[in-house]
């Protein structure tokens, strides 16, 4: 089967996905994992969300987090294993580009950390590095002693 018609098998939506495939999806990419309770409250208070579906199961999805008006961070972008390397990245971001384009108001801040390789997927949309002028930074969660 080739790209397109493998594409045509897929379906995209505006939706938030299911906490349990989300979470599955990040782990079976190499992604960091998330707690069920971490998932059930975060991926609610998405501003966009947007997923591919093969046969109604998740295989890629990206989301809009912030403020609604002065800051944006795109997370999660992610396609499963098997559909890697065929533009579904390149698909999730142009939705993303597309709710940017239409809500975020002129001066507003969009962000978003890049692992590599994926870097390169970022730049095709306009995102630059930040550095030297800024540094993006993170602090690592830390588990919650029982």
């Amino acid at each position: 089967m080739n790209d397109h018609e493998q594409r045509s098998k897929l379906t995209l939506a505006h939706e938030i996905p299911q906490p349990e495939e989300y979470i599955e999806l990040r782990v079976v990419a190499g992604m960091s994992p998330r707690t069920l309770e971490a998932a059930r409250t975060g991926l609610p208070n998405s501003l966009f969300s947007v997923t591919l579906r093969e046969e109604g199961k998740l295989v890629g999805m990206g989301r809009v987090l912030g403020d609604g008006g002065c800051a944006y961070l795109i997370s999660d972008i992610v396609v499963h294993p098997s559909m890697q390397r065929r533009g579904l990245g390149k698909q999730i971001m142009a939705e993303i580009e597309k709710y940017l384009d239409a809500n975020v108001p002129p001066r507003s801040f969009v962000s978003l950390i890049a692992d590599t390789p994926a870097d390169a997927l970022y730049r095709h949309f306009g995102f630059v590095d930040t550095a030297p002028a800024s540094i993006g930074m993170y602090r690592p969660s830390l588990p919650r002693e029982s």
